[in-house]
C-alpha cells in the first residue's frame, strides 16, 4: 500500500515527502500543476494533479493508499477574502476526510497549529490547556473549527491523529524561506538588526527534523482523536540572537523594536490593500507580540518518542545551509 500526502510543495510537505520517500515509502502527492512536483522529484513519489477542493480529484490521488498525511493549507498573513482560509483550511479538509472515509484508509494524520491553544496566559501550554484570549487571526479560527469538524469524524469511528507545531525553523529544500528560517537567513547574509519589543517575550522553536519525525511516529504510535503538540525549546528573542550571534560569530548592536512601532507599521502596510498591494504583516499579527507562547513538549515525547534537537544545534545547523544559499 502507498502513503498520501497534501501539501507536499510546503515547507514541511516537502521534507515529509523526502524522508517518506527516502525510506522506501510509495508516496502519492497531489498538486494543482505537475510542475509544482518539480522540486520534489523522486523515483519513490507520484505526483497527481488536482485540488484539495475538489473531491473526485482527491479520490484519484488517494486510491490504493492506506495512511494520509493532510499538510495543505492556507496560512497566508494576508488575503483579500478571508473566507479563502475557511474553504482551504476546513472545507477542503472534509474533503479528505469523507474521500479517506469512502476508500477505507486506515489512518489520518492531520496538521494542525500550536497557535489553536493561545498564548501561555495561565502556564504553559499542553495539550489540554484552555484558550484565555480571542483567535489573534483567520488562520487561528479556521484550524479551530477544522478540529472540531475531525472530532465529528473521529465519533463516526475514523483513526485521525492531529499534529499541532510551534515556530518551525531550518534548512529549506527550495523556495524561499519564512518566519524563523527567514529570520536567521537576513541575520547571516543581510545584516538584520532587529529584536522584536524588548526581546523578552517568549516563544517555542522545533527544527523542522523533528516535525517531520513527529508526522511519522504520529502515524505509529499516535492514538486516535488525541492531539500532539510538536515543540522543541522555550526561549525568548534575547536568548534566540545571542545563540544565533555565538553559532554564525556574527555579533552586532541590535535594535530592539517596540511592539507600538509595529503595530503602527502594520497599520501603514494596510494602506497597500487600498491600491490593490500586498501587507507583509497584519495589526492581528503583530497583537501575538504582546504575549507569551511557553508550550510543555511532555506529551509528544512520552507517547511518540520525539526526540528534540536543541535551539543552539537547530540554529547552527540552519546558518551552515543560509551560508551555502548565499555562494
Amino acid at each position: 500500500m502507498s502513503v498520501f500526502v497534501t501539501g507536499a510543495t510546503g515547507y514541511i510537505g516537502a521534507h515529509l515527502v523526502k524522508k517518506l520517500a527516502d525510506d522506501g515509502e510509495k508516496v502519492h502527492v497531489l498538486v494543482r500543476s505537475l510542475s509544482k512536483a518539480k522540486h520534489i522529484q523522486h523515483p519513490n513519489i507520484i505526483p497527481f494533479e488536482g485540488d484539495i477542493l475538489n473531491r473526485s480529484s482527491v479520490q484519484c490521488a488517494m486510491k490504493g493508499c492506506n495512511e494520509v498525511y493532510h499538510l495543505a493549507g492556507f496560512a497566508k498573513v494576508w488575503t483579500k477574502d478571508p473566507r479563502e482560509f475557511f474553504e482551504i483550511n476546513v472545507e477542503a479538509t472534509v474533503n479528505i476526510l469523507e474521500v479517506a472515509r469512502k476508500l477505507n484508509v486506515s489512518k489520518v494524520v492531520f496538521t494542525s497549529t500550536a497557535g489553536v491553544f493561545g498564548p501561555s496566559i495561565d502556564g504553559d501550554i499542553n495539550e489540554d490547556y484552555l484558550r484565555h484570549v480571542d483567535f489573534f487571526n483567520e488562520y487561528e479560527s479556521s484550524k479551530a473549527l477544522t478540529e472540531s469538524k475531525i472530532k465529528d469524524f473521529i465519533i463516526e469511528g475514523m483513526d485521525v491523529t492531529i499534529v499541532s507545531p510551534t515556530r518551525v525553523y531550518g534548512p529549506y529544500l527550495f523556495g524561499k524561506p519564512e518566519s524563523v528560517t527567514l529570520l536567521i537567513d537576513l541575520y547571516v547574509n543581510r545584516s538584520w538588526r532587529l529584536i522584536p519589543s524588548d526581546g523578552t517575550k517568549v516563544g517555542n522553536y522545533i527544527y523542522i527534523d523533528d516535525v517531520v519525525n513527529g508526522h511519522i511516529m504520529a502515524m505509529k504510535k499516535g492514538r486516535k482523536g488525541q492531539t500532539y503538540i510538536l515543540c522543541g525549546e522555550n526561549h525568548d528573542f534575547n536568548a534566540f540572537f545571542s545563540m544565533l550571534a555565538e553559532e554564525s560569530k556574527i555579533r552586532r548592536m541590535m535594535i530592539r523594536l517596540p511592539i507600538g512601532l509595529q503595530m503602527v507599521f502594520s497599520r501603514f502596510q494596510m494602506l497597500k490593500v487600498l491600491f490593490g498591494g500586498t501587507p507583509l504583516i497584519t495589526p492581528k499579527w503583530i497583537s501575538k507580540g504582546y504575549y507569551d507562547w511557553c508550550v510543555n513538549s511532555s506529551k509528544a515525547k512520552d507517547e511518540l518518542g520525539l526526540n528534540i534537537t536543541t535551539l543552539k544545534e537547530g540554529i547552527r545547523r540552519t546558518v551552515e545551509w543560509a551560508r551555502e544559499q548565499n555562494q
